[in-house]
């Protein structure tokens, strides 16, 4: 995967694909009454990349139905209109060819509850697409026959935190147990399993490491990490951090990074740190959804595009980000600046060696 990734990249970033990099942004819908305008003294200069856009990680949400009410979701109140459609098989399959992107983050909702989705894998993989799925666990077990191990295939499990916690955050006793559960059957089976914790402001580093030590016995093969802020369909700040709140979280997880199989590059822990500056890349992590391609971002719903260029040439993408925009004011999150850290965006000399090392530890 490192190494047909690192080839997509080269190959894009030399030759991007000319039509999505035209400028059609004025014709934007401007009549959305959620959508802000924002005009700041301070904005910043948009980095040269973003007229060299193609998409790394496409999120597919073949629909926004689940069995939890998690605490952080935003899904099941956004789209609390829509939470009884979903996508055809069909749709899935040309909003994945449309794209392009050699990444696919299936998630929803919870999208075992897709039932096509056995097969849906079973094309992408066939397409050369390296898939995470993102379930929160309850119905590995039940359906792990549809599924076969594959090294481009992971069932990627939603853990934040132990079990007390991890069933509070869910809103439901006994969800944690059957995610563990789910865990053991998929790796005795012979699949490639990540987790995919959300570090809220409460968040415990400790607890997170005591996570990630039980989690060793299982033989997991890697732990995704992402901070919690708020933004519109959430927008709670008793749970959710600042940008302060998530340097300052993140100033110890170095250790936690260096012990565990953490699939947190180097480069990202640093600005999650603080320790450096990256700016959001929201054109590689499109959305797809039942209403369409989510604009600009996953977190982010300006408008909705039934094709994928007008995603890209149709959003005005210098007006987002950290100091153009101020729901982006306190986002660090993976989906839009783990993909600038994949891109070499404001890259170092030594940056090659430390991703090397990286990837090979």
């Amino acid at each position: 995967m490192t190494a047909q990734l690192a080839g997509y990249i080269a190959k894009n970033k030399l030759r991007p694909r000319p039509e999505w990099q035209v400028d059609n942004s004025s014709h934007v819908d401007s009549s959305n009454p959620f959508k802000i305008i924002y005009s700041s003294d301070k904005k910043r200069t948009p980095h040269p990349m973003i007229k060299k856009r193609f998409p790394l990680v496409m999120m597919l949400e073949p629909l926004h139905a689940c069995n939890l009410t998690c605490t952080g979701c935003g899904r099941i109140r956004e789209y609390e209109s829509t939470i009884t459609q979903q996508l055809t098989l069909e749709q899935c399959l040309k909003a994945i060819d449309e794209c392009g992107a050699p990444v696919l983050s299936i998630c929803g909702g919870e999208p075992m509850l897709y039932q096509p989705l056995p097969q849906l894998v079973k094309e992408a993989l066939a397409r050369g697409r390296h898939i995470y799925l993102c379930t929160n666990g309850m119905f590995i077990r039940k359906k792990l026959k549809d599924y076969t191990p594959s090294d481009s295939f992971y069932f990627n499990v939603h853990l934040d935190g132990l079990e007390k916690n991890h069933d509070i955050a869910v809103e439901k006793e006994g969800v944690f147990r059957e995610a563990i559960e789910g865990i053991k059957a998929a790796k005795a089976a012979g699949f490639r399993v990540s987790t995919n914790t959300t570090v809220y402001k409460e968040t415990d580093l400790a607890e997170i490491e005591q996570l990630f030590e039980l989690l060793k016995q299982y033989k997991v093969d890697g732990h995704m990490v992402a901070p919690a802020y708020g933004y519109s369909a959430v927008n709670d700040r008793e749970i959710f951090m600042t940008r302060d709140d998530i340097m300052e979280k993140f100033r110890g997880f170095d250790t936690i990074a260096r012990k565990y199989p953490v699939i947190t590059s180097p480069i990202y822990l640093d600005f999650l740190k603080g320790e450096r500056d990256l700016p959001c890349t929201a054109w590689a992590s499109p959305t797809y959804n039942v209403k369409g391609w989510k604009g600009p971002c996953y977190l982010i719903t300006d408008s909705h595009h039934q094709q994928f260029g007008e995603l890209m040439t149709k959003t005005p993408w210098e007006s987002y980000g950290y100091g153009n925009d101020p729901r982006c004011e306190h986002c660090m999150m993976h989906c839009g600046y783990e993909v600038s850290a994949a891109l070499g965006i404001n890259s170092k000399l030594t940056d090659n060696f430390r991703l090397m090392h990286w990837v090979l530890s």
